[in-house]
C-alpha cells in the first residue's frame, strides 16, 4: 500500500454522477407549476356535480350541485360534497361558474356560501334567476353578487381564461365551458344533447370545431345517456306529440313533466291554448320556473289563459288542462296527492287523461309504476312516454351525439363526468371508437386529481378530502351523517330502552331493570329474554356499584353487559338507551351540596 503524501490529496477515479432532478413525473405533483382538476361531486354519480381546476394560487369552480337521496338515505332532504378543502383554501377561489340552471348543478350554492365567502356567482340568464329566488329562500340575497353570463363573456384571472359556448340542454341557457390553462386548453362540456331543429338557442357547432382546431389537452364531457345508442330525438317532435294529444283528448287532460323543463312547459301550455283549453298549474316548484320564465320572456302565454284551482269547476272538461309536478312518483308532489285523493283542488274523474311527458330517471321506476297505477285504479287514462309516441325527449346526449362532441373537440385527453361508474366506463369506450387512445382517457372519482404538465395529463398519487354530506332541514354541518346512521340501526334493528333507579347517597340500586323495547322483538313472545336481559343488567349493575362510581359508568356498564346478550340471543344489534332515574330524596341532597359548594365558593372569593 502506498503511503499518502503529506499536504496533497490523493487521487481518485472521476465518475461522472448525474444528480437526479426532483421527480415530478411520478405522479406526484408541483403545485406551483401543475394545473390541477378534480371533482368534489358528480363522478360515479347523477347530481352533486362541482368540478374545480386549481394553478398555484387560484382555483375556478364550475357549478355547485346537490344529488337527491336514495330511498335508504332516511329523512335526508339532500346530499352534498364535502367543502373542507374549498374552506381551507378559499383564498385562492377566484369564480364560480354556473353552466345551467338545474338542481345537481346550483342547488348547492346555498350551502357553499355558508361554508366560504364568495364575492360572486357567474351564471347565464336563466340560472341566475333561478339561484336569486333560491338564495332569497335561504336569506342569502346579499351574500354574494351573481353576474349574468353569454357565450361572449370572458373571465380573466391570473393564470385562467375562461370563455363559453353554447349548446342545447333540457332548460333554456346552457352553456359549455373553455378552460385556457398554463398547461393547456380544457373543455368542460356542462349536460349538453345535440338537436338539429331545437326550440330556443341552437348548439354552437362554428365555435366547437374551431376549439378543437387550436387544440384541446382535455375534454371532460356528460356521461349520463352514454349506454344508450343512437341519437334522440328532436324537442319539435316532442311538440307536435303533444299537441296531437291534446287536441284529440276528449276530457280533462292532465300533464306532468319535470319543473325545470321550461322549454317543455311553454309547449304544452302553447298546445293547451291552441286548443282552446285554460290552463291550471300546481306544483310549487313548476309555479315557480312558471313566474321566471314569464319573467325572461321563455313563456308568452297570456295572462287570460290560467285558471285558478277554484275555478276548475266552472268550465267544461275539455277546455282544461292541468299542468303539475311528480312526473317521478314523489310521494309529496301534486300527481302523487291528485292519485290519492288528498289533492285539495282536483279529483279524478272518469273520462279524465293524465299524460306522463318524462322517463322516469334510473331509481325511480318503482315509484312511477305505483302513481300510474293508483291513477288508473281511481279511473284516469294514463299515457305515458314510449317510442311511438314521443312525449319526451331527453336533455343529455346519447352515443352517437357523444361521438359528435368529441369529433368536434379533438381532445388529446378524455375525463367522462356526470355519470355513475358504468356509464363513465361507456363514453371512455365511446371515445375510444373516435380516435382518443385508451391510456389517455381517465375514469375517475370523486377527489381524483389529473394534473395537466406541459399539454400531457396524468392521474396524480394523491387526492382531495371529499365525502357525502347529509343535509337534514338545512344543517350542512354533516353532523346529520352519524344521525343517519342512528336511523337505519332502527329501522333494521329496533330500540331497547333500560330503565334503572338508583340512591346516589348509599350507592345501591334499588330494584331490578325495566326493559322496554320498540322494534327489536314482539314483546309478548320475548318476556323470557327481556326477563333474562333484566336480571343480567342487574347483576352487572349490583357489582359494578359496590365500588365508587359515575352515571356515565354506570350506562356503560348497561351497554357493555347487554348488547353482546342481546346480539347472541337473537343476532341483531338494537341501539340500547340506558335511563337512570336518581331517588328523590338523593336528588335532593345532591342539589342542596352544590348548592352550600356555591355557597362556599363565593365566600371564598370575597
Amino acid at each position: 500500500m502506498s503511503e499518502k503524501k503529506p499536504g496533497r490529496k490523493p487521487k481518485r477515479s472521476v465518475q461522472h454522477v448525474q444528480i437526479p432532478e426532483p421527480d415530478y413525473n411520478a405522479n406526484s405533483i408541483n403545485r406551483k407549476s401543475d394545473t390541477l382538476v378534480y371533482a368534489l361531486g358528480g363522478l360515479g354519480e347523477i347530481g352533486k356535480n362541482m368540478y374545480c381546476y386549481e394553478h398555484d394560487d387560484e382555483i375556478v369552480i364550475i357549478d355547485s350541485g346537490i344529488l337527491f337521496p336514495e330511498d335508504e338515505l332516511l329523512g335526508v332532504d339532500y346530499v352534498i360534497p364535502d367543502y373542507s378543502y374549498l374552506v381551507k383554501n378559499q383564498a385562492k377561489i377566484k369564480a364560480l361558474v354556473i353552466t345551467h340552471g338545474h338542481e345537481d348543478h346550483i342547488g348547492g350554492i346555498p350551502f357553499l356560501l355558508r361554508a366560504v365567502h364568495l364575492k360572486q356567482v357567474y351564471a347565464p340568464r336563466f340560472a341566475k334567476a333561478l339561484i336569486a329566488k333560491k338564495l332569497e329562500e335561504h336569506h342569502l340575497s346579499r351574500s354574494c353578487k351573481i353576474v349574468e353570463i353569454t357565450e361572449d363573456s370572458r373571465i380573466q384571472t391570473k393564470h385562467f381564461s375562461v370563455g363559453f359556448f353554447n349548446t342545447v340542454h333540457s332548460i333554456p341557457d346552457s352553456l359549455g365551458v373553455l378552460i385556457n390553462t398554463p398547461n393547456g386548453r380544457i373543455v368542460h362540456t356542462g349536460d349538453f344533447k345535440f338537436d338539429l331543429t331545437p326550440i330556443g338557442n341552437n348548439s354552437d357547432y362554428q365555435k366547437m370545431a374551431y376549439i378543437g382546431q387550436i387544440g384541446v389537452t382535455l375534454l371532460m364531457s356528460d356521461s349520463t345517456n352514454s349506454g344508450v345508442p343512437g341519437f334522440s330525438i328532436s324537442e319539435k317532435k316532442v311538440a307536435q306529440a303533444i299537441n296531437e294529444q291534446m287536441r284529440k283528448t276528449p276530457g280533462r287532460l292532465l300533464v306532468s313533466t319535470f319543473a325545470s323543463n321550461v322549454l317543455r312547459l311553454n309547449q304544452i301550455l302553447e298546445a293547451a291554448v291552441a286548443c282552446k283549453r285554460k290552463v291550471a298549474v300546481f306544483g310549487r316548484s313548476m309555479e315557480n320556473v312558471m313566474e321566471i320564465g314569464k319573467q325572461m320572456g321563455v313563456i308568452k302565454i297570456p295572462e287570460s289563459s290560467f285558471i285558478s284551482g277554484n275555478e276548475l269547476n266552472t268550465l267544461p272538461a275539455n277546455r282544461i288542462c292541468i299542468v303539475c309536478t311528480g312526473s317521478q312518483g314523489e310521494p309529496m308532489a301534486a300527481l302523487s296527492r291528485i292519485a290519492n285523493g288528498t289533492h285539495k283542488y282536483i279529483k279524478i274523474l272518469p273520462g279524465d287523461t293524465v299524460l306522463f311527458s318524462s322517463n322516469p330517471i334510473p331509481g325511480n321506476g318503482t315509484s312511477v309504476s305505483a302513481i300510474v297505477n293508483q291513477l288508473t285504479r281511481v279511473g284516469a287514462n294514463v299515457v305515458v312516454n314510449s317510442p311511438l309516441t314521443s312525449f319526451h325527449t331527453t336533455g343529455h346526449a346519447p352515443q352517437e351525439e357523444q361521438k359528435l362532441m368529441l369529433q368536434l373537440i379533438k381532445p388529446k385527453y378524455f375525463m367522462p363526468i356526470h355519470g355513475e361508474y358504468k356509464m363513465l366506463v361507456q363514453h371512455s369506450a365511446t371515445a375510444q371508437e373516435t380516435g382518443v387512445p385508451k391510456e389517455n382517457c381517465f375514469i375517475c372519482s370523486n377527489g381524483d386529481i389529473v394534473v395537466l404538465r406541459n399539454e400531457t395529463c396524468f392521474i396524480a398519487n394523491e387526492r382531495v378530502q371529499t365525502d357525502a354530506i347529509y343535509v337534514d332541514g338545512n344543517d350542512a354541518s354533516g353532523l346529520s351523517t352519524s344521525v343517519i346512521k342512528d336511523r337505519q340501526i332502527l329501522a333494521d334493528n329496533g330500540l331497547v330502552a333500560v330503565i334503572v333507579t338508583i340512591d346516589s347517597r348509599y350507592n345501591k340500586i334499588l330494584c331490578r331493570p325495566t326493559i322496554v323495547s320498540r322494534g327489536f322483538v314482539f314483546i309478548k313472545e320475548s318476556q323470557t329474554l327481556l326477563k333474562e336481559a333484566e336480571l343480567l343488567v342487574y347483576d352487572a349493575l349490583k357489582k359494578k356499584m359496590q365500588q365508587r362510581t359515575t352515571f356515565g359508568e354506570l350506562k356503560n356498564c348497561i351497554r357493555s353487559s347487554l348488547e353482546p346478550f342481546l346480539f347472541q340471543k337473537t343476532n341483531r344489534n338494537p341501539i340500547v338507551i340506558p335511563v337512570i332515574l336518581n331517588q328523590k330524596d338523593a336528588m335532593a341532597s345532591i342539589a342542596s351540596k352544590q348548592t352550600e359548594h356555591r355557597t362556599v365558593n363565593k365566600q371564598a372569593e370575597h
